[in-house]
């Protein structure tokens, strides 16, 4: 797909998201058709349940159709946005649920789900405003850097990633909290 063909998928994107806003019903079955392959398996990444991710996904356009009005093209793309969400519903389901994420796919396995639009990241990348988040990344310590990945790209939650690195919980939850304080700062300054 050319940058011409992404900049008209995410401006297609864009303006459904708006017309949803304002009352435009259509509107939500054409997001629904551009995004779901690339939520759901966000969602079934993050559950390793398909029936699971089947409700979290339900719930994320639950959430569209009720907030689309909130959606700020200027702060983030809309991919970014609705994958944001969808690990959000994916989290709380996993946490309201209880479950262990023992029956989690691979993440390999959860990538394999077919999706014509282009990758989220390789939208953020070419967006300009996300290079900076990039660029800010970069220039945080290693760990920080690789726990606000792991958690807001990733899909993990804090206890999976204090798991994973060995650590408490509490040293997770600071990283993290540095982390986003020194990302935003930089952020600031670009």
């Amino acid at each position: 797909m050319s940058a011409d063909e992404r900049d008209h998928a995410r401006e297609a994107l864009n303006a459904a998201i708006a017309r949803l806003a304002g009352g435009d019903r259509a509107a939500l079955e054409e997001i629904y058709h551009a995004t779901s392959r690339k939520l759901f398996g966000i969602c079934l990444r993050i559950l390793g349940d398909e029936k699971d991710a089947e409700d979290a996904l339900q719930d994320v356009y639950i959430d569209l159709y009720r907030r689309a009005g909130r959606y700020d093209p200027d702060r983030a793309s809309p991919i970014s946005w609705l994958a944001c969400m969808a690990r959000n519903r994916a989290i709380d389901r996993l946490r309201s649920g209880g479950k262990v994420r023992a029956g989690a796919v691979p993440e390999d396995a959860a990538l394999d789900v077919e999706d014509e639009a282009v990758p989220a990241d390789e939208r953020i990348v070419l967006d300009q405003r996300d290079a900076r988040i990039h660029h800010c990344l970069g220039r945080l310590e290693k760990k920080q850097a690789s726990a606000i990945r792991r958690a807001f790209l990733g899909g993990a939650t804090y206890v999976q990633l204090a798991e994973d690195d060995g650590v408490p919980l509490s040293t997770v939850k600071s990283r993290v909290h540095r982390g986003l304080a020194k990302l935003k700062e930089c952020l600031e300054r670009s």
